[in-house]
């Protein structure tokens, strides 16, 4: 399988990484063919794209649009773990279906952190007969993400708010706003990213935590969406892939 790296920093040099240890034991190997970043950012064409079999886009909420779109018109199906872009989802969900594509978005390719997701998910429909807790979300990365609170942490948020009644939205704290989720995020050099959500009541608190302990969890999450959307057409998250 050939694959293109959209973004050639951190993410995906950690992915290329990971690329070279699945190669050193599995016969079909996964071959590297493009890589594009900030230096050779207009090569990204559908010429270019032309012998590629999926592309894996992690770059800024600037340019993940169009670099979605040129794969869509490339025929390529593209993985992003991009955030701060969503509020443009529909409309490239729309170009995707339009050009028949494939597309699967995730605000975070860790398989912990997905479980996280599902875990949250029932403890905040336990909660929301609760009101006695008071639900709070912390989220902690490097100084290099440039996006806050994290596309992880909105997501989680999305997902406690899908059940519980007396919270209507999500604010960054600080917030006086009693019926928003506050969530706190912290930048501090070196720290891949961790999440918390914290329920306090007056007797006690619960938390749930992830922490990723290197980019190796994300990288190994990204290169599994990228094999299990080899050849489909749609729109997918995690959830298709883990089966959740």
């Amino acid at each position: 399988m050939n694959i293109a790296l959209i973004g050639y920093g951190k993410m995906g040099k950690a992915i290329e990484e990971v690329i070279r240890k699945h190669n050193a034991h599995h016969a079909n190997h996964i071959i590297v063919v493009a890589k594009f970043s900030k230096s050779n950012g207009p090569a990204l064409n559908v010429e270019s794209l032309n012998k590629v079999d999926v592309a894996i886009e992690f770059t800024t909420p600037l340019t993940a649009v169009e670099n979605l779109k040129m794969c869509f018109d490339a025929g390529v199906p593209v993985i992003t773990g991009t955030t701060g872009w969503y509020d443009n989802l529909p409309e490239v969900i729309d170009y995707c279906k339009a050009k028949n594509g494939a597309l699967l978005h995730s605000a975070n390719f860790s398989i912990g952190v997905n479980i996280f997701f599902k875990i949250n998910s029932v403890l905040a429909e336990l909660m929301s007969a609760r009101p006695e807790y008071k639900v709070e979300i912390t989220e902690t990365h490097h100084v290099q993400k440039l996006d806050a609170p994290s596309g992880t942490a909105i997501k989680t948020a999305q997902l406690i708010l899908a059940s519980l009644k007396n919270k209507t939205g999500w604010k960054l704290a600080p917030t006086d706003e009693s019926d928003a989720i506050p969530i706190t995020a912290h930048r501090i050099e070196n720290v891949p990213g961790t999440h918390e959500v914290i329920y306090n009541s007056p007797a006690d608190e619960i938390k749930i935590v992830h922490t990723a302990h290197s980019r190796e969890g994300f990288a190994d999450g990204a290169l599994l969406a990228a094999q299990w959307i080899h050849g489909k057409k749609g729109i997918f998250t995690m959830n298709d892939v883990l089966g959740i």
